[in-house]
């Protein structure tokens, strides 16, 4: 029930409890603490290369004095995890996690558009929105790619630099659940950063189940600009991780694997879905 008189004008009680609902401006000090959290997800949420295991007790320092909050709790359990693994268990299961399994891939337009031509321009105007707010993403990866939206949300800010998060947010839900269900200590990366995002409504929760249930949209088109690659086959092979049974979705063509797990006698290779 409204806690508002029922005579006041609706428009009038909407406005009332968004300016309820706006949060008071964050201090400088506030906002850095946020841009670090941010920068330490992107980081973590990358492949475990030796450069990044090399840094594991330097992030775990840092993750250590971050003041308390749910986000800072969420860190601190994956480093300790994260420090524990022995590098090639960590590789592992970072393919594992996020290459061979559909419904925890990191690239978040998937989740809205599927393998569609929306998907190609949900693509091109998230280029288009870094180049705009002066940042060059180096083209190494997808725009969509998680690393890259949290490392921009951390230089260009809450408002338009976590625009691309928000946007996305039933994406990073379904991520977390498919995540949680297998187990995986990623699975805190994305507490953290739900943590640090609106609440979810009953339209979020309600569209992310039906996401769950039937997968997002499945035109099978190529993702031009950005590329397609020919030779894998009508449906390949994806490994586990479908959004549902067969029978109630049959998954979009599949995309090469973004990584490999790197080996004694070949380097590790990369490729975009």
């Amino acid at each position: 029930m409204s806690p508002l008189p029922a005579t006041i004008p609706a428009i009038v009680r909407s406005r009332v409890r968004a300016a309820v609902r706006r949060r008071a401006p964050m201090s400088a000090a506030e906002a850095e603490q946020r841009a670090l959290i941010l920068r330490l997800l992107s980081l973590l949420s990358q492949y475990p290369d030796g450069e990044l295991t090399a840094e594991r007790a330097r992030l775990a320092s840092v993750v250590a004095a971050l003041p308390a909050s749910r986000a800072a709790a969420e860190l601190g359990a994956f480093v300790s995890w994260f420090g524990a693994q022995e590098p090639d268990a960590l590789a592992r299961h970072y393919v594992e996690t996020f290459d061979l399994r559909r419904r925890s891939s990191l690239y978040l337009t998937y989740y809205l558009h599927g393998d569609t031509r929306r998907r190609g321009m949900a693509l091109l105007t998230l280029a288009r929105r870094y180049r705009v707010a002066g940042w060059d993403a180096d083209g190494g990866e997808l725009p969509d790619h998680l690393p890259v939206v949290l490392e921009f949300a951390a230089l260009a800010g809450p408002g338009a630099g976590e625009a691309p998060l928000r946007r996305h947010r039933r994406g990073l839900e379904l991520i977390h659940r498919a995540l949680t269900e297998a187990e995986s200590p990623y699975r805190h990366l994305l507490s953290a950063l739900l943590s640090l995002l609106p609440p979810a409504s009953e339209a979020d929760r309600a569209a992310v189940a039906k996401l769950a249930a039937e997968g997002p949209p499945d035109e099978e088109v190529g993702l031009d600009p950005y590329g397609t690659h020919p030779g894998h086959g009508a449906y390949g092979s994806y490994g586990e991780g479908e959004f549902a049974p067969p029978a109630a979705f049959v998954p979009p063509i599949p995309a090469a694997p973004t990584r490999v797990p790197p080996t004694a006698t070949s380097p590790r290779k990369e490729s975009r879905p």
